[in-house]
């Protein structure tokens, strides 16, 4: 009888190629910046005649950029806030995107989700006046969520009943959302009064999410692990969750075991919807600058959210925790820009780059494995037992 065995569990391999993912990006993002940094190449010109000060310059720009980041994310209670508040959005879209990618669904319209549901929540945060906090954030939150939802369960639907590739529909359904915004910030009860800019009023404070006093820790980072908490309980305790990673790693085998495939994936794109109609909603309840001035609604008020949530659903494996590790670090490169800049006069686009260069590499574990081939999951040799009639 022959028996092998891993040299490794599945889970540590992954999390050694993910670790590995990124030391890679982070060190061709450095490569990049060094690069580019005129003043530091002007000393390379004379290497050999004087190594020393090239090398200093190298490693000394090096260490300030990783210094910055650590002051701008984590170098004080007031930037470990800062971080939370940027990581609270990704967590919440991540984890729409991740949803779905354990259903096989590949969800790129986090982007259009987390738009409408950020329009819908931050109309009724500005138009409803009068309520108590307890009625009316909840009725904020609730809406944001739901119109999120139904923007990702029409493209569920949608593939259920014709079989149109859920790719193609989200890439739309976000170009149908971002006109949308745009259109309706320049209606007179959607923009500002006062002013022609395409930018809705300022919320009510009852609509916006408590934080605390002079910082940008809020409950939006609560909502966001609580979402996390969800999901995972969705995905390891529920009947559901088995059925929807089970459509995941083979529908057709699912579909024979009894399960309604078209079910499923509505199901999936509609609460991968809500998550990321959250993110969106996040973003723009919560607090903007440390004084707690709260937010209003602009054209651009979401950016990448979509976009960087497929990031963070990539290198989070599409494992709720993996999701929440991955958004409080991509919140803390944002949260470190600034300091980028002051301390180490570093262009902020360089947070984007080592972004990027994290998606190409976690998308291509195999490419990471190659290059480091200590990586590569190695088996053990086979044993054979020799049976017993054999020796007599």
């Amino acid at each position: 009888m022959n028996t092998g065995t891993r040299g490794r569990p599945a889970w540590a391999n992954t999390a050694l190629v993910s670790t590995a993912s990124l030391i890679l990006a982070f060190a061709v993002a450095m490569v990049i910046m060094v690069v580019t940094d005129a003043e530091i190449m002007a000393k390379y010109a004379y290497f050999i005649a004087r190594p020393g000060d090239a090398l200093d310059a190298t490693f000394g720009k090096i260490a300030l950029t990783f210094e910055a980041m650590y002051v701008g994310s984590l170098g004080s209670a007031t930037a470990l806030t800062e971080t939370t508040a940027e990581a609270a959005p990704l967590i919440a879209a991540g984890l729409g995107v991740a949803l779905a990618f354990r259903a096989g669904l590949f969800n790129i319209g986090a982007q259009g989700q987390a738009v409408m549901g950020a329009l819908v929540g931050a109309y009724l945060g500005f138009s409803i006046k009068g309520l108590p906090i307890f009625l009316h954030l909840p009725l904020v939150i609730l809406a944001g969520v739901l119109m999120g939802a139904l923007w990702g369960g029409v493209v569920g639907l949608i593939k259920a009943r014709t079989g149109a590739h859920e790719v193609i529909l989200t890439i739309m359904m976000n170009y149908v959302a971002a006109n949308i915004l745009s259109f309706l910030l320049k209606q007179p009860f959607m923009r500002q009064p006062g002013t022609s800019n395409p930018i809705a009023p300022v919320l009510e404070w009852s609509a916006t999410l408590p934080r605390v006093a002079g910082t940008r820790l809020h409950l939006g980072f609560g909502l966001a692990l609580l979402a996390a908490l969800g999901c995972w309980w969705l995905l390891e305790r529920t009947r559901f969750g088995l059925r929807l990673q089970a459509v995941g790693l083979n529908p057709d085998a699912a579909a024979t075991a009894g399960t309604s495939v078209s079910r499923v994936t509505f199901t999936t794109m509609a609460l991968a919807g809500g998550l990321a109609g959250l993110g969106g909603l996040i973003t723009v309840t919560a607090p903007v600058i440390l004084t707690s001035y709260p937010s209003q609604l602009t054209v651009s008020i979401i950016g990448t959210l979509g976009f960087d949530a497929i990031t963070v659903a990539l290198l989070g494996r599409s494992r709720p925790i993996g999701v929440v590790l991955a958004g409080l670090l991509f919140g803390a490169l944002k949260a470190s820009r600034t300091a980028m800049v002051t301390i180490a006069n570093t262009p902020k686009q360089l947070v984007d780059l080592i972004q990027a260069l994290i998606v190409l590499l976690v998308a291509a574990p195999a490419f990471v494995i190659w290059l480091l081939p200590f990586l590569k999951e190695r088996r053990r040799g086979a044993v054979r037992t020799v049976p017993k009639e054999a020796k007599a």
